[in-house]
């Protein structure tokens, strides 16, 4: 019996999974499935895999399902970099506009739809059934890879970041993503290989701090990215991977506002391996 393990083939992934890449021989019960964060939060629901560096607010969707790592999630000092939203106006002119929402990541659209509500006091259109128009959205949400490629063309002459905006907003570090793990894979069969798995990771993330430069290029000749690596490195420089007690306090009260907000259906609160 396997572990099957997420894997996110963006940037912000790869120091948790960059080791692997090269010692695939070493981990032979480690399956590792390929997708966006929304494939893997709906895979995670249907039991298909079982966990993965998903959407955090897959857990509040689902907390009778699901367990979080306690040290290890996706988060940000100020600013992610990686979750942007492009504007053809400034932010306090999109009131009841087009706003594009991107469709790999429930976080990062629950986290817009809270700011302009609950900061901004903000009611604009959310376009979600359709691909993106220029001539009729005036700005759009993207994630990832994507959102690093929009920065670099410079095609709009506005960006906001998500996670600045939340620490102007609450004076906290914003987390992304978070291990989900399907309770299922804490069976005695597979507790073992999921404990096992989580320290690699912890290594992996380790290693990649101490050599960012070698363990990129591993990570790249795989998932390549059109971008120059000063950019990239800037990138992790506003990257955390600790699920610090601040990071945990911060996505409690994300939590909470988004019940409040009808976002999720009930209050949830951490739950921890």
């Amino acid at each position: 019996m396997n572990l099957n393990i997420g894997r996110i083939p963006f940037l912000v992934c790869a120091p948790f999974f960059h080791n692997f890449l090269t010692k695939e021989g070493d981990f032979p019960r480690f399956s590792f499935f390929d997708g966006s964060p929304q494939a893997h939060n709906d895979a995670l629901k249907q039991n298909l895999i079982d966990l993965a560096p998903a959407s955090s607010i897959t857990y509040a969707q689902y907390p009778d399902q699901f367990l979080l790592s306690p040290k290890l999630c996706t988060s940000c000092r100020f600013e992610v970099q990686s979750v942007k939203l492009f504007s053809h106006k400034p932010l306090k002119e999109l009131n009841f506009k087009n706003i594009h929402l991107t469709s790999q990541s429930a976080t990062s659209v629950a986290l817009l739809q809270v700011l302009l509500s609950l900061r901004f006091q903000m009611t604009p259109v959310y376009i979600r059934d359709r691909a993106y128009q220029a001539g009729l959205d005036d700005a759009r949400l993207l994630i990832g890879d994507e959102a690093l490629l929009e920065t670099y063309a410079r095609r709009f002459p506005y960006s906001f970041d998500l996670a600045t905006l939340w620490e102007e907003w609450q004076h906290l570090p914003f987390v992304f993503g978070a291990w989900v793990i399907n309770k299922k894979a804490m069976a005695s069969e597979k507790k073992e290989l999921l404990e096992s798995f989580l320290d690699e990771t912890e290594k992996s993330v380790a290693l990649f701090r101490g050599d960012p430069k070698s363990a990129l290029n591993i990570w790249l000749k795989q998932f390549p990215v059109d971008l120059p690596y000063s950019m990239i490195f800037s990138y992790y420089d506003s990257l955390d991977y600790s699920f610090t007690p601040e990071r945990k306090e911060s996505l409690q009260l994300f939590f909470d506002l988004c019940f409040q907000m009808n976002i999720i259906p009930n209050a949830t609160k951490l739950t921890f391996v």
